[in-house]
Parts: C-alpha cells; structure tokens; sequence
C-alpha cells in the first residue's frame, strides 16, 4: 500500500502459466527484484495472477467474480510495478497480456487535476526464459505500461534467456549469473529513485 512517511512498496504481478504452488522460473525472478527493491527501503509482494480468475475485458471491473478489481487495489495503491513474465514462442505470456489489457481500463481514471491516475507510479519488467524473445517482449511490455501511464525508469527491464531447445529454466540455476544480479541492482536502485522523485514532484496537469 502507498504510505506518506516517505517509505515505497512494489507490487510484481508474476505472469507464469503455472498455477501455485508450482515452481515458477518468473517467480523466482520477482522475487529477486524484490529483494534488490528492499535494499533501497521498498517493500513487496508477489501475486501469481494465474491463481486469481481474472476475466478478459478491457473495463476496471467485468463483473461476476472477476478477480481484477482485488489485483487493480494493489495495482494502484503500489508505487512500483514489476511486470514479470515467461516466454512463449517468443511472446511474452497470455497472462501478461490479459494484464496489458486490463490496465488499458485505467487510461479514462484521472486524479482530481485531472491527470491519468497511473501517472507517478513506477513500472519494471523481468522476463525470463530458455528461447528468444526477452528484447521484444520488454519493449512491449514497456510500450503498454507507458501508453497506461507508468513511468519506466533508466535500465527497468531485466532479463534471463537460457541455452535455446534445452531444458535448464532459471528456477534451476543454482546461481544467478552476474550479468541478471548486476542488472536487477541497478533496476531497483534507478526504480526507487525514480519513484521517490515523481512522489515528490508530480507531473503537471495539462
């Protein structure tokens, strides 16, 4: 929840396909950009979205048990978004994608200045996944998060890409390799930068 003392919390969605309790690759990735989003004093949760019925639509609330409207109040009470998911067929999941299209609802919610109400929150991406695709999918996922009004900060993806037709998936490493826990330092310091100045000056109103 969005507090006033100064503090930060993050929200990741986790777009896996795999229903919980299942071992989730993107889960473990969430999970580690939260962990680097705590050192800089931001607290977190993960949701698996899977878990939840989330209906397909494009409105806030598509009525009778659609299980957005739970998701959206942490969504917009978060002040970092971490967009994380899968890779399949070199797209990211359906589940990102319904995500995608149920933040579309949020572009007709404005603040009292009238200014889109997801203006001045903070949103990252993490994909992972053992075939191409990583590059495309971030830019897609930052494209959508920032046409809904999300601000997505210097370095704000993060990704890991495996040996190609193997069967080795993140949640198997180990390790994280330097280059993944390099970058996710760097996305949770420049993410919580960024989400501490646009609470302190917020957009103008136009």
């Amino acid at each position: 929840m969005a507090t006033t003392d100064g503090t930060l919390t993050a929200l990741a969605l986790n777009c896996t396909l795999t229903p919980g309790p299942g071992e989730s690759s993107t889960e473990k990735m969430a999970g580690q950009v939260l962990d680097a989003l705590a050192g800089h004093g931001v607290s977190g949760e993960v949701v698996r979205v899977v878990d939840h019925d989330v209906h397909p639509g494009v409105q806030a609330d598509m009525g009778d048990g659609d299980a957005w409207p739970a998701i959206r109040e942490k969504v917009l009470a978060a002040d970092i978004l971490v967009m994380a998911t899968p890779t399949w067929l070199g797209n990211m999941s359906s589940v990102a994608q319904r995500v995608l299209e149920r933040l579309d609802a949020e572009l007709s919610e404005t603040d009292d200045a009238g200014r889109p109400i997801l203006f001045g929150k903070v949103a990252v991406t993490a994909v992972v996944g053992n075939e191409d695709g990583a590059h495309a999918i971030t830019a897609a996922l930052f494209q959508g998060l920032n046409d809904v009004g999300f601000t997505v900060p210097a370095q704000g993806g993060v990704y890991w890409n495996g040996e190609a037709m193997t069967g080795t998936d993140y949640k198997d490493l180990s390790d994280t390799p330097e280059a993944v826990a390099t970058v996710q330092k760097t996305l949770a310091a420049n993410a919580a930068h960024l989400a501490r100045l646009l609470r302190s000056a917020v957009y103008p109103a136009t």
